[in-house]
């Protein structure tokens, strides 16, 4: 597209947009940033770990959970509920171990009959890992996935993934 085509391009949609009700405008203008939200729940980024060949390490991963929003703990009330689980996709060099998960609390919430197994706040997870006892020296990255449901004190929102990522040297 030439350059006189373009400016007369943009021209034209800036007076269109312009025509279109400041309230609704705001929302158009907000769309691409609701999009690229993580949802009810944040990973921080994890500590880097260090080890040698068969070393057993530990990686704390932080997790925030939206305030008034809660997630179902990894071992919710209800089979029908959606844990909260971390599984790793590729570990590099570690073998992946099991996952360590804090102490869930109990709530009573309107939507639900019993009380819930859930996480709320602030977390640590703590991912257990070996080095590969034939693992090359250097550095790498086990890449996760962590899967929740969110939900308020009315109503349970579908469940999400997140993307995990823990870097290692291995020396």
């Amino acid at each position: 597209m030439s350059g006189w085509r373009a400016r007369k391009t943009l021209k034209m949609a800036f007076k269109n947009y312009c025509k279109i009700p400041k309230p609704l405008r705001s929302v158009l203008l907000c769309l691409p940033l609701l999009a690229q939200s993580s949802g009810y729940l944040s990973v921080g980024e994890p500590q880097k770990i260090a080890g040698k060949r068969g070393a057993s390490v530990q990686a704390k991963i932080p997790v925030t959970v939206q305030q008034g929003f809660h997630v179902n703990s990894n071992t919710p009330s209800d089979e029908y509920l959606i844990p909260l689980k971390l599984t790793w996709k590729s570990a590099g060099a570690l073998e992946a171990g099991a996952v360590t998960y804090p102490k869930p609390s109990v709530e009573r919430y309107d939507f639900s009959e019993k009380p819930l197994s859930v996480y709320t706040g602030s977390f640590d997870l703590v991912a257990n890992f070996k080095v590969g006892a034939s693992a090359p020296a250097g550095p790498g990255a086990a890449v996760g996935t962590l899967r929740y449901q969110a939900c308020n004190d009315r109503t349970c929102f579908p469940p999400k993934n997140v993307e995990v990522t823990v870097t290692y040297q291995v020396q």
